[in-house]
């Protein structure tokens, strides 16, 4: 209770208060004065769209890892012998067992013109697919920059194990007797998926969702590393807090993930997926 209320929740109002100051133009002070002027320098066109292109990558990488996890969720939990289980789990775990950095380093290593996927994706002919993740393959001899498919594609791979590892527990909960009803009552296996186990799994989808969403939301290492010159939120705070000093906007671009993630726990929980968690 400590951290949270002191520390943690301490912080999150410190950034909200220094929201409100604003950076003097003329000495390159915080004036620490209450003002809106920073948030109306926040809601510009050009930060608005830092905004919304960060939102957009955060929820195709949520929908994108709901959709692969959940099969392999569905088998783990259903069909997978113990050793198979044992190895899915391993499997899934293992990278998180390396640095986050390690990771995305070696999908820059794998997308370099000379790394193996463009190796393969070149050999076999496919040079549009190649050409829809890289945006400039090679800058300046050795550095790689990403497309925004190709920052999906590396997201997507560093968040699916936060996805598949709630999906499975949700899953593990769901009775078989309910499916066996299910069967006996005539439904497909659609209909059985669609009405049985989707929403008896739900709270686990969420829980995933608000892994991936947020951590998304927040990152700035991925398009740090493999970007190119579109930021998102996390670079924008990044630069603003610790190369040009301007810590009010910073803190204001941090309050739109918090602002964002209140209002879908707000909506989750409207929806009851909290109840089973």
């Amino acid at each position: 209770m400590l951290w949270m209320g002191g520390v943690y929740l301490g912080s999150l109002a410190t950034l909200l208060l220094n929201s409100f100051f604003y950076l003097d133009g003329f000495t390159g002070l915080v004036v620490r004065r209450f003002t809106l002027s920073t948030y109306q320098q926040l809601f510009t066109p050009s930060n608005m769209d830092i905004v919304f292109r960060t939102a957009g990558m955060a929820l195709a990488v949520t929908l994108a890892t709901i959709i692969l996890a959940f099969p392999l969720s569905y088998y783990m939990s259903r069909y997978a012998s113990k050793r198979q289980k044992g190895l899915l789990y391993l499997a899934v775990l293992l990278p998180l067992w390396s640095s986050y950095l390690v990771r995305v380093y070696a999908w820059k290593l794998i997308l370099a013109k000379e790394g193996i996927l463009s190796w393969f994706i070149s050999h076999a002919g496919a040079q549009g697919l190649l050409d829809a993740l890289l945006s400039n393959p090679v800058i300046g001899g050795s550095s790689l920059s990403l497309s925004p498919i190709g920052i999906f594609v590396v997201f997507t791979y560093v968040w699916l194990p936060y996805m598949i590892l709630p999906i499975h527990a949700a899953l593990e909960r769901v009775p078989r007797s309910l499916l066996e009803a299910s069967s006996d009552l005539g439904a497909k296996p659609l209909q059985t998926a669609w009405n049985v186990i989707l929403p008896l799994s739900f709270p686990g989808v969420v829980a995933g969702s608000i892994f991936t969403f947020s951590l998304t939301l927040g990152d700035f290492i991925v398009p740090s590393v493999l970007g190119n010159s579109s930021f998102f939120i996390g670079q924008v705070v990044l630069s603003h807090q610790g190369t040009s000093g301007n810590i009010p906007l910073a803190a204001a671009f941090t309050m739109i993930p918090i602002v964002i993630m209140i209002v879908y726990l707000l909506i989750a929980r409207k929806l009851g997926a909290f109840e089973a968690l």
